[in-house]
């Protein structure tokens, strides 16, 4: 009671003057209304936001009736994503699980291992296969680093080493061919080759540009892989069926970390639209199933 009498008797804080002119008594009585004032104000404003918040909720569930009531009934409808939307383990009542506490991890002292690479996937590289008749080659001189700088009398060409890679063109196959010359010093009589260039598959004779394209052929064209098969047969290479196979493999293992960044991505979005409109399985994975 003292506090709303002080809250009346003083509606505006005081002047320095008019507080002095005051007993310390009546100062202080002043200072609790106007805290209890504030108490209220603050308390009033909560309760207002907790009612808007019920009114949107109310409002989108009017909406939402609307809609169903007077709207479309086709299931081709723009969603719009509901303002409040439980997961699916909270309206199931399942728990959040607690994640696990982190457990202690030790340094380890990084090093380097020497990659060896076979003679055999050099014999590999260096075997032709394709028919040259039919096939336009593409040839990729490869310069050597180890004459950079170097007159023509101070180095000798003994040899060269070729290297076949399948690649593609828009609408073609075409190879690359990459010549690397085996060069020997004169003032070193030390023998030098350049290094085959690093493919997107380690080991494979497939181009980045060729296996690009069969991924574009497979999931976005639907062209089965016996399909892609026989075009190049076609085409004038001898490749084997398994091989496509196993390349597309490799390629999709390549993607697998933009498949998890994706999933994670879906999964940390607390709304979800789905569209749940049926659609027939196309002819093309039917056909791909039959054959492989």
């Amino acid at each position: 009671m003292k506090n709303v009498t002080a809250a009346a008797l003083f509606p505006t804080p005081l002047s320095l003057e008019e507080a002095a002119a005051l007993s310390p008594q009546t100062v202080l009585l002043a200072v609790q209304g106007w805290l209890h004032t504030e108490q209220q104000l603050t308390v009033f404003q909560q309760q207002m936001t907790a009612f808007q918040a019920q009114i949107d909720a109310l409002k989108h569930q009017l909406d939402w009736f609307k809609r169903q009531t007077f709207g479309q009934k086709s299931e081709k409808r723009i969603l719009e994503a509901p303002a409040q939307q439980l997961t699916l383990a909270e309206a199931l009542g399942i728990a959040t699980p607690v994640p696990p506490a982190e457990t202690p991890t030790r340094c380890i002292p990084a090093h380097t291992r020497k990659s060896t690479r076979s003679k055999a996937e050099d014999r590999a590289e260096a075997v032709p296969f394709f028919d040259a008749d039919q096939v336009p080659v593409t040839t990729i001189e490869v310069p050597n680093p180890e004459i950079a700088g170097l007159t023509p009398e101070q180095y000798t060409v003994i040899g060269t080493k070729e290297t076949y890679r399948l690649a593609q063109q828009p609408g073609s196959y075409v190879v690359i061919k990459y010549v690397r010359p085996v060069i020997k010093r004169l003032d070193t009589q030390v023998i030098h080759c350049p290094a085959a260039p690093v493919g997107v598959l380690e080991g494979s004779r497939a181009d980045v540009s060729f296996a690009a394209g069969m991924v574009v052929d497979k999931f976005l064209y639907h062209l089965p892989l016996y399909r892609i098969h026989q075009r190049l047969q076609d085409g004038g290479f001898t490749l084997s069926r398994p091989w496509l196979t196993r390349l597309i493999q490799q390629i999709v293992g390549l993607l697998e970390p933009i498949y998890d960044a994706q999933l994670a991505s879906i999964r940390a979005s607390r709304v979800k639209a789905m569209d749940e409109t049926p659609t027939e399985v196309s002819p093309f994975f039917r056909e791909e199933n039959r054959h492989g």
